[in-house]
């Protein structure tokens, strides 16, 4: 079986390899021409980014003909199938793989799966599926653990400015005003319910905002032991300052820092600092 996934699952490059995981690309539009993310480092992107201001580039979900071009090639291989993606309730990504694998059906024997979260918390799905395979586990069995991880993980995350979200038309402009004049960091988790952003609280400063993330991640799992993935964009002061803090009040199995997809970073900018977390149970007997 082969797995698919798509770039906004911040997978790491030698996963990516090591696992045999196929990468449907998301694609960032500029002025001068389409970047396929994954051929754009993060610090190129977020040059890129300010070197437009005030303007913005947009972003384009990978297409039905490309998902079914990509299907049919995979299928030369092994006609089974399983594409995992970010959560609808964000992106149309999946509803385009699932258009693309009805087309390709003559050749190609595709499932999916809705991750309802995207980034550090789409990967730990996306690794479980290529672990689970690898381990000889039934697909039963990898969506069980699938579906477990997927309920039990958090991302989130805390901005340095909210002009990012303001100029792709994310928030209302009033609001962003008032953020800006109020120098208001949003407090934002993925929700279990929908899959979508959610905001759970706002405070005044980078460090108020990282130990209020903190609080709610700490008041999620209390001493459970985690796997805890600090994501950014370009801002590794604040990836330092929710390290320090994660170690300190959580009960870490293991950690690492990571950054994030520049299809995220488009609408948050390089401020964006945040972490998934999952319990540790879940994926250890994986790794």
């Amino acid at each position: 079986m082969k797995i698919v996934t798509d770039c906004a699952a911040d997978m790491q490059a030698s996963e990516i390899e090591e696992l045999d995981i196929t990468e449907a690309p998301l694609f960032i539009q500029f002025p001068e021409g389409e970047v396929n993310a994954k051929n754009i480092s993060a610090d190129d992107f977020y040059n890129r980014l300010e070197a437009m201001r005030p303007a913005i580039p947009t972003t384009a979900q990978p297409s039905s003909g490309l998902f079914e071009e990509l299907y049919r090639k995979l299928a030369e291989t092994s006609k089974d199938i399983f594409s995992v993606h970010i959560s609808s309730g964000l992106s149309g990504t999946i509803n385009s793989a699932q258009v693309g694998g009805e087309q390709a059906k003559d050749a190609a024997n595709v499932s999916f799966w809705d991750t309802m979260t995207l980034s550090g918390g789409e990967r730990f799905q996306v690794l479980a599926a290529a672990l689970g395979q690898k381990a000889g586990w039934t697909m039963d069995k990898i969506q069980e653990r699938m579906a477990e991880i997927r309920a039990n993980t958090e991302v989130i995350y805390t901005l340095e400015t909210l002009e990012y979200l303001a100029r792709g038309g994310r928030i209302g402009r009033v609001q962003a005003l008032m953020g800006s004049l109020l120098k208001l960091k949003p407090i934002i988790n993925v929700s279990h319910e929908d899959g979508k952003y959610s905001t759970i609280g706002k405070a005044r400063t980078i460090p108020s905002a990282l130990e209020t993330l903190t609080s709610h991640v700490l008041n999620t799992y209390g001493k459970t032991p985690l796997w805890v993935t600090i994501l950014h964009g370009r801002f590794q002061q604040g990836a330092d300052m929710l390290s320090e803090m994660v170690e300190e009040r959580l009960t870490v199995a293991k950690m690492e820092v990571n950054r994030i997809s520049p299809v995220l970073g488009v609408h948050t900018g390089p401020g964006i600092v945040g972490l998934a977390a999952v319990p540790m149970k879940l994926m250890e007997d994986l790794i």
